[in-house]
């Protein structure tokens, strides 16, 4: 027959198994994912396929806005003054707003240099590089052109370069960042097979554009740059521009006016008006259409809008 003292200690033990349960029952918080921080939204989509939920992104710009002219507003010092990990386009793209961001951020672990700041323009070769630097030919970039997204094989070899920056900073889940990257990659690849196949027939063909920001997708693609409605980087046409640009197509016509979303389309209106070329709005980047959702989406759309015009 059990004494009073057995029982009072079965008592005791049933108590402490039904804690046990109970703290054992509660789910243990999730390691704090990495806080990403990007200038474009074409990098805020890579981050997203290449970290996954390892990774929180915020995107310093939407697809609406022109890169080139940001405000360094107090919510983006905020941000970046968290952020573990900061990928931009650099080649001078955003030194308008970037260097002061990262000044007033005072946050050592993403200050150029550091395994936690990548621009992307370091990890492929830049076209259109100036001949001569001189303020007065405009908006020039003296690095080259660093609207490096419109070619898809660029966004391969970056992807590459983030996933191991992302292994370095965060090496606990190295093999979950290898495994989302080797995923992307299949499907990205696979796109691109797609998307070159689709668009075969408008290698050749000649575009205007509004601003030299095309000319990673017109290599890919094999378009033909004939002119440029910005007489020179960054600077609206005038009337006396516009006109000689007439005069120019009378002579030459080309195929297609090509401009951004976020861009003033009055200057390709007006020619495409008084030429009868056909104009057409591209998303340039994810966000810049309601299609181009994502990094898929971005290029899907892209040539949907240029096989629709093409003669």
């Amino acid at each position: 027959m059990p004494t009073a003292r057995t029982g009072f200690e079965g008592g005791k033990m049933l108590r402490f198994i039904l804690l046990v349960s109970i703290v054992t029952s509660i789910p243990l918080p999730s390691p704090a994912a990495l806080s990403v921080f990007a200038c474009e939204p074409e990098w805020a989509a890579l981050a997203r396929e290449v970290g996954g939920g390892l990774v929180k992104v915020v995107s310093a710009t939407t697809g609406m806005q022109d890169p080139h002219h940001i405000q360094a507003r107090p919510s983006l010092i905020a941000r970046i003054r968290k952020a573990d990990f900061v990928i931009c386009t650099g080649a001078g793209l955003e030194s308008g707003w970037l260097p002061l961001l990262l000044r007033r951020a005072s946050n050592p672990r993403i200050q150029p240099g550091q395994p936690g700041y990548l621009a992307t323009t370091t990890v492929v070769s830049l076209l259109d590089r100036p001949q001569r630097l001189d303020r007065a030919e405009g908006d020039i970039h003296v690095q080259g052109n660093p609207h490096i997204q419109m070619n898809p094989h660029n966004l391969t070899a970056v992807a590459k370069v983030l996933a191991q920056r992302l292994s370095a900073i965060d090496p606990d889940n190295a093999e979950q960042y290898q495994k989302k990257l080797d995923d992307f990659l299949a499907r990205w690849r696979s796109a691109i097979g797609r998307w070159e196949q689709t668009a075969a027939p408008l290698k050749g063909m000649t575009v205007v554009v509004q601003h030299r920001s095309w000319a990673y997708l017109n290599q890919w693609l094999g378009l033909e740059r004939v002119a440029t409605i910005e007489p020179k980087p960054g600077v609206p046409p005038g009337s006396g521009d516009l006109a000689r640009l007439v005069a120019q197509m009378e002579r030459q016509p080309a195929d297609m006016i090509m401009y951004a979303a976020y861009q003033d389309k009055r200057g390709a209106t007006w020619l495409s008006e008084h030429t009868g070329i056909v104009k057409v709005e591209l998303p340039f980047t994810v966000g810049g259409s309601e299609a181009a959702q994502d990094l898929f989406g971005l290029f899907d759309d892209t040539l949907h809008k240029l096989l629709a015009v093409a003669p």
